[in-house]
């Protein structure tokens, strides 16, 4: 059965009226996408910004650390050998002393 052009026509305008509701929102609706796209992408941008000023901040600090860590480590082997140093005199004092007194008797 052929279809009447009453029917078609009527079909028609259900789906002309919803293309024009979709182009009237797409109208409305893209300049504003656009617009949250365009900010989004400057508030990631900014926060990378951010990230890098972060992750150097953090490089020059660990570098602080380390020579701070090296310092300390020298300081240690320093105290080391001062205090090896000592404890061999003392020895020596102590050797000398043993042997003057078993030399008395």
């Amino acid at each position: 059965m052929a279809e009447s052009p009453a029917q078609s026509g009527a079909e028609l305008v259900p789906q002309q009226a919803e293309s024009d509701l979709a182009s009237l929102v797409f109208a409305i609706t893209g300049p504003l996408m656009h617009f949250n796209l365009a900010e989004m992408s400057q508030q990631v941008q900014m926060g990378m910004e951010n990230m890098l000023k972060l992750v150097s901040e953090i490089d020059q600090n660990s570098v602080g650390i380390k020579e701070e860590i090296e310092k300390s480590k020298d300081y240690a082997m320093e105290k080391k050998r001062v205090l090896e140093e000592e404890k061999e005199q003392f020895q020596k004092a102590a050797y000398t002393i043993l042997d003057m007194l078993s030399n008395r008797g």
